[in-house]
């Protein structure tokens, strides 16, 4: 049921990250009624008490120290584990602490992997132990674990042409980062490729432009009537050094021991929280992150930044005592990082609703120094939203690009909503992403407050404007 349900998953993943490379700035070129850019330059004074409360008031710093409290409180929070469900009842416990509105978890089913006891071992040429982190749905490996000659590859291609070498083998795959969008790519079928030409378990180099010996896990999928074979992601600094051992003609035997096993499906829950509309309350603007992480470090970039900058938007207005129209809306998504799971289950049964929702955020790329949105809507949309950046002018010079590349919010992009990611400076994204680097030393309370206020902003100025925004057809911003 869930290989199905995965590799759909895991093509809107890739879908939503290949975009990433296609994104284009917005022009400026927008043409507005008068009386709306006067409605809009009206929010002025409310985004500046927004924007001081965060940066220089009562706020200052309170993203990364809640953030911090919790992650250290926590640490990982995987996929089916209790500390999972420990975070989402402190949370909710929390909101309703803080008398926000509508607080609960709706309930979704989600995958049960374990990683269980792992090592590697290169014997020969000499002995030496290889960090490495299971892939997520993989298979383990005998008790004894698989001993086996290694064939090193640097690409697919390369696999291909070597077909006659690989049963029987460990497929080490050297690829260089290209982008994490082509490169994931490995990561993801690579294990796939490896077993259809008859190979036994698969390594692959840690997906990530910069490595201080970190191994970088992720998901992988496998496919109906291939074999399946165990698979790990190892160092860039090993999987170069293999690759050299292979370039002199060396012999290299590799020792794998995997205890990863899936489970059946457990139950987890989105978290909701809203400050509920004045007038129109079941419309709404959403700010979101995914609260689930990797088993690895504290999940603190991935996604803590993003939830707790979506939280304490919602904190913030209320402080402030600042109400919209419509409803600001808090979801931390369940289950991202085995596939979209929570947000594909929240969204397709709230479809009903979709008309209602006039514009939907998220963070899931880094909460580094805003630059601004990631945005897909259409042209009305967008000329809006540039308007609102002109507001946020004391955090700097915030602009727009399209396509949004936000993965959970994906499904409602595709329904027609409105919708945008935070974009911010997350060049380094990728060192830290689903290692045990992963921790509040990749954070900074300056940017994370700088991204609260963002989300505030903007959040309440589209849920307080007059006009409803239009929704678009998803063709026509997919390219």
């Amino acid at each position: 049921m869930w290989c199905s349900t995965i590799n759909s998953l895991i093509f809107v993943w890739l879908l939503c990250v290949h975009s990433m490379i296609i994104a284009q700035h917005v022009e400026d070129n927008c043409y507005l009624p008068h009386n709306l850019i006067e409605e809009i330059d009206s929010y002025g004074p409310a985004v500046q008490r927004i924007i001081n409360e965060t940066m220089q008031g009562s706020f200052k710093g309170a993203t990364w120290e809640d953030l911090a409290t919790f992650v250290d409180k926590f640490g990982p929070r995987f996929t089916g584990t209790k500390v999972l469900e420990d975070a989402i009842d402190y949370v909710l416990n929390k909101s309703i602490d803080l008398g926000l509105d509508n607080v609960h978890g709706e309930p979704a089913t989600v995958p049960h992997w374990v990683r269980g006891s792992e090592s590697a071992t290169l014997l020969q040429p000499r002995q030496k132990d290889l960090a490495l982190l299971g892939l997520g749905y993989s298979i383990g490996t005998p008790e004894e674990g698989i001993t086996a000659n290694a064939v090193v590859v640097n690409s697919f291609a390369e696999l291909k042409k070597r077909a006659d070498e690989i049963p029987g083998k460990i497929v080490v795959y050297n690829q260089k980062f290209v982008s994490y969008g082509e490169t994931v790519e490995y990561r993801g079928s690579g294990a796939v490729r490896a077993a259809e030409l008859g190979a036994v378990a698969a390594l692959i180099r840690s997906v990530t432009p910069f490595s201080l010996y970190t191994p970088h896990t992720g998901m992988m999928s496998y496919a109906e009537n291939v074999t399946k074979i165990p698979a790990a992601c190892i160092t860039v600094e090993d999987a170069t050094l293999l690759g050299r051992m292979a370039d002199r003609g060396e012999t290299i035997v590799i020792n794998l021991k995997m205890g990863a096993k899936s489970y059946p499906d457990t139950q987890s829950r989105n978290v909701i929280a809203d400050i509920a509309g004045s007038s129109a309350p079941e419309k709404a603007v959403v700010v979101s992150g995914h609260i689930d992480s990797w088993d690895v470090g504290q999940g603190a970039l991935d996604d803590g930044g993003g939830i707790f900058i979506s939280w304490n938007a919602l904190k913030v207005l209320k402080h402030l005592d600042i109400r919209a129209r419509r409803t600001i809306r808090m979801i931390m998504w369940t289950a991202e990082e085995l596939g979209l799971i929570g947000a594909e289950q929240y969204i397709r049964n709230h479809a009903a609703e979709n008309g209602n929702m006039q514009f939907v955020m998220e963070s899931d790329f880094g909460t580094f120094a805003p630059m601004g949105l990631e945005i897909s809507g259409n042209e009305m949309v967008q000329c809006i939203l540039q308007r609102i950046m002109r507001l946020l002018a004391p955090l700097g010079d915030m602009q727009l690009k399209s396509p949004s590349t936000a993965p959970d919010i994906s499904f409602w992009i595709k329904a027609g909503v409105p919708g945008g990611g935070l974009w911010n400076r997350n060049e380094k994204y990728f060192y830290y992403h689903h290692t045990n680097a992963d921790t509040m030393l990749a954070e900074n309370p300056k940017a994370l407050d700088m991204n609260t206020a963002l989300f505030a902003a903007v959040s309440y100025v589209l849920a307080d404007i007059s006009l409803d925004l239009p929704q678009h057809n998803f063709s026509s911003v997919s390219h």
